[in-house]
């Protein structure tokens, strides 16, 4: 069997499926051969479910062969962030606070997913609990970007990410609390999907800020994005193909955003516009002043709830962790209960007036990450660095999640510098079908 075959896209190899020229199985075995024969995988995986992924290739290869396939992909070997509960598994989340932890059944969108017929390669590396945009951990291990070893992939799903863009999964599905689904997609040339909060299901996902998690599928294509979030939805295929970039009204929000931007992501940002005003997209500049007040309320409640879930498991042991996101989750302990009530309350107040604001447009466009992926030993070795690097990671996407909007990233024609379409909540078809448009004229 080619090995070009590790890079197809979900929908291609699924379509391969859907006629006969393709076999589950010897597709699962092709993907778990690589997996064995990658230099990198232990800085990828933390498990590989080799029992799983056969049992479950075996099964849609037996649906194949009677015409009873669950969905369009059924039979395509994907990976989970660790931080998804699977049956009999160790799901640590990254961190060696929570080293043996094995559930005892699997997560709700595991258990769509496998439904609809995909089948687990395995669990990825990630960001210790899932609170760093960065992808650093010398706790477990520290995923590369795909464009440069030395640098990291991206976090907190940078596991899920790299299993993609090292061929090592078709798709990878992680979480997003500020970034984490979109900037590790953006740095590795993926497409990312943040979805809104609350629409897929966190039963059986490991915690961060439960008011601000999301999952979120890592792929090759927006149309894998779409199919993608149907499997883990449990929801029949939607249609992503009816929309133009003609007249489509799309807001560039000058204030915060556009700061700060390395030449890579400025020039980047430039092409697209470029592109969409060739398409006849009108294109609107303004400010709006709820981007810094969103970001000075969010980041306030997002600590202050991951303290509040976590403090017990790590006060008993905080010499476990890792000593910057140890620094991070204590940074939740000073805001008192009415603080945050009444940090909820403006916050609420603020995305109303932004999504008000919103309804003439559709969609927001912007640089997925304002600056390259960071140099690991740099991160390693200087606390200034990491902080500053960390914290710009994740600016532009955390707005995303502080307003409680949906959002997607696609790769661009320049390396590790994604583009971002964001919505208002539950608009994760309306972005879909502009993703595409949008992929298919950077293609051009």
């Amino acid at each position: 069997m080619s090995t070009a075959l590790l890079s197809e896209s979900a929908s291609n190899l699924g379509n391969l499926i859907s006629v006969g020229k393709l076999d589950p199985v010897e597709l699962t075995e092709l993907f778990l051969n690589a997996i064995q024969k990658e230099p990198l995988t232990e800085r990828i995986y933390s498990e590989i479910t080799w029992e799983r992924a056969r049992t479950e290739a075996k099964a849609s290869s037996n649906r194949m062969k009677s015409g009873m396939r669950k969905s369009a992909l059924d039979g395509v070997p994907i990976s989970w962030k660790d931080l998804f509960d699977t049956a009999g598994v160790a799901t640590e989340a990254g961190t060696a606070l929570l080293k043996g932890r094995i559930p005892s059944s699997d997560a709700r969108v595991v258990r769509n997913a496998t439904e609809a017929g995909l089948i687990c390669l395995g669990k990825t590396h990630m960001s210790e609990l899932a609170f760093s945009g960065l992808g650093l951990n010398p706790v477990t291990q520290t995923p590369p970007c795909i464009n440069d070893l030395s640098a990291v992939a991206g976090g907190s799903s940078s596991g899920a990410a790299t299993s993609v863009a090292f061929n090592l999964a078709v798709s990878g599905v992680g979480s997003d609390t500020g970034g984490s689904v979109r900037v590790p997609s953006a740095w590795n040339d993926l497409v990312g999907l943040k979805t809104t909060a609350g629409r897929l299901s966190l039963k059986g996902v490991v915690p961060l800020s439960e008011t601000f998690d999301t999952v979120g599928p890592l792929c090759r294509t927006v149309l894998d994005a779409g199919l993608m979030l149907s499997a883990l939805e449990g929801s029949k295929l939607f249609d992503i193909t009816d929309a133009s970039l003609n007249n489509a009204k799309i807001l560039i929000i000058e204030n915060v955003i556009m700061d700060d931007l390395s030449p890579e992501s400025e020039n980047s940002f430039e092409k697209v516009i470029k592109i969409l005003k060739s398409k006849r997209a009108n294109i609107v500049t303004k400010t709006m002043p709820e981007i810094e007040q969103a970001m000075y309320l969010g980041g306030s409640l997002v600590t202050t709830e991951a303290y509040g879930t976590w403090f017990k498991t790590i006060e008993k042991n905080p010499k476990l962790m890792f000593s910057k996101i140890l620094d991070r989750f204590r940074s939740g302990n000073s805001i008192s209960g009415a603080e945050y009530v009444d940090l909820w309350r403006k916050l609420k107040t603020v995305r109303n007036r932004f999504y008000n604001s919103l309804i003439p447009y559709d969609f927001v466009i912007m640089p997925t990450s304002p600056i390259l992926p960071p140099n690991i030993e740099k991160l390693l070795n200087d606390d200034d660095y990491y902080v500053k690097q960390n914290l710009m990671a994740l600016r532009n996407t955390r707005v995303c999640n502080f307003l409680g909007g949906c959002a997607l990233t696609i790769p661009t024609n320049i390396p590790s510098s994604g583009i971002m379409l964001m919505g208002n909540p539950n608009t994760e078809e309306k972005l879909l079908r502009y993703g595409m448009l949008l992929e298919r004229a950077l293609m051009d």
